[in-house]
């Protein structure tokens, strides 16, 4: 992530989890061309990473309603800027699951 935004990595890895369902091979050929390991578009499609903070911002793409404060504070505290946190809520509101049930 840079300084205020979602490097391309992170928000890939987002669009990857929250569109789990429905694998769409183009997007893991953009993964590919970012460099990211056939381990790393695994992990995403499930909501996880091997890095901190793009596991921070799944789970905050990924949360329910009831839990999203919660993982929006947590990625604050671990540094995530706000304006990340809030590119990352709607990433998830435009893919139309505003989360989901599949992280914890």
């Amino acid at each position: 992530m840079t300084a205020d935004t979602l490097d391309g990595r992170a928000r890939l890895s987002i669009e990857l989890a929250l569109t789990a369902g429905t694998p769409d091979p183009r997007q893991d050929a953009a993964a590919r061309a970012l460099g990211m390991s056939g381990a790393e578009i695994d992990a995403a499609r499930q909501g996880r990473s091997f890095d901190v903070r793009t596991s921070l911002a799944l789970a905050l793409a990924l949360a329910t309603e009831d839990l999203r404060q919660d993982r929006r504070a947590r990625a604050l505290k671990a540094g995530i800027p706000e304006a990340a946190c809030r590119e990352i809520e709607a990433l998830a509101r435009q893919a139309g699951t505003g989360g989901g049930p599949r992280h914890v």
